[in-house]
C-alpha cells in the first residue's frame, strides 16, 4: 500500500504543478475600458467700442448764456475676450469747440461741455455694469477725461450700450459761427 500512497502523492503534486503553470500562463484578455486624453484651445477675441460718427447739437442764439444739448446716440462696448473675472472701463474726453480761425473769441473751451452717461440701454453677459454718471445731477465737465461706463466681475463675452447726453454751455460773449469739436470715447 505504500506504493499507492506514494503514487497518489506524486500524481497530486504533478496535478497541482500543472494547474499552477496553467494559471500563470493563462489566455490573454482584452481591456474592457480605455481612456484618451483630449485638449483644445479656446482663444479670446477683442475689446471694442463703437460710437456715432457725428451729432449736431442744434442752434442757439448769441448774446445770452445758453446751452446746446443733445443725446449723442448709442455708444456700445463689445467684449469677446472670454475673460474670467474680467473688467473694462470706457472713458470720454472732449476737444475745445471752435469756429472760424479758432481765435480766443472763436473758441468755447471743453470745460464748458457737460456729460452724463445715463443708465445702460442694453447689456448682455455676466458681470456688474455701471454708468459713470447715472443722472443729470451726476454730470461732469469734460475739462479732463472721465469714466463714461464700466464693467467688472465679467465672465465670458459681454456687451453694454448707453446713450449719453452732452451739454455745451455757451458763454454770452461767444461769437456767431458753426462750432466744431470732438467727443472721444475709448475703452481699456
Amino acid at each position: 500500500m505504500r506504493t499507492r500512497s506514494k503514487l497518489a502523492t506524486i500524481a497530486l503534486t504533478t496535478g497541482l504543478a500543472v494547474a499552477g503553470i496553467a494559471g500563470i500562463a493563462g489566455p490573454a484578455h482584452a481591456a474592457i475600458t480605455g481612456d484618451t486624453s483630449m485638449t483644445f484651445t479656446l482663444s479670446g477675441g477683442t475689446l471694442a467700442i463703437t460710437v456715432p460718427s457725428s451729432k449736431a447739437l442744434g442752434s442757439v442764439a448769441t448774446g445770452t448764456a445758453t446751452t446746446a444739448s443733445a443725446q449723442l446716440g448709442t455708444i456700445a462696448v463689445t467684449d469677446t475676450r472670454g475673460a474670467l473675472l474680467g473688467s473694462w472701463t470706457a472713458s470720454v474726453s472732449s476737444s475745445d469747440f471752435t469756429t472760424g480761425a479758432s481765435t480766443a473769441n472763436e473758441t468755447i473751451a471743453k470745460a464748458n461741455a457737460d456729460y452724463w452717461s445715463g443708465a445702460a440701454t442694453a447689456t448682455t453677459g455676466t458681470g456688474v455694469f455701471g454708468p459713470g454718471q447715472l443722472l443729470v445731477a451726476n454730470k461732469v465737465t469734460l475739462a479732463t477725461s472721465r469714466t463714461a461706463f464700466s464693467a467688472s466681475a465679467l465672465v465670458g463675452n459681454n456687451t453694454a450700450s448707453w446713450n449719453p447726453t452732452v451739454n455745451v454751455n455757451i458763454p454770452s460773449a461767444a461769437v456767431a459761427g458753426d462750432y466744431t469739436g470732438t467727443i472721444t470715447h475709448s475703452i481699456a
